[in-house]
């Protein structure tokens, strides 16, 4: 090869490792970026599951609170039979 060749060949090679330095930084930070969206999930998941939780105990206090007030109402003779 003549060393017009080489060189250019040296420059292309150049500009690519250019380019490919500049796409592992690029991935570095969508792997980053990509990391905080996980744990955001994560923390809206868990966030979820106690909503639900809390939803659940409410929905049994409740139940236990009609049941007291269907006994009470018994006792009373407060109930519309029909």
């Amino acid at each position: 090869m003549t060393d017009n060749t080489e060189n250019l060949v040296l420059e292309h090679l150049r500009h690519i490792r250019g380019r490919v330095d500049l796409i592992a930084d690029d991935m570095k930070e969508v792997k980053l970026r990509l990391s905080t969206l996980e744990s955001s999930l994560s923390l809206v998941r868990r966030e979820i599951i106690i909503g639900d939780e809390t939803g659940a105990r409410q929905q049994a206090s409740i139940d236990r609170i009609m049941d007291r007030l269907e006994r009470i109402e018994h006792r009373l003779e407060l109930r519309n039979e029909t």
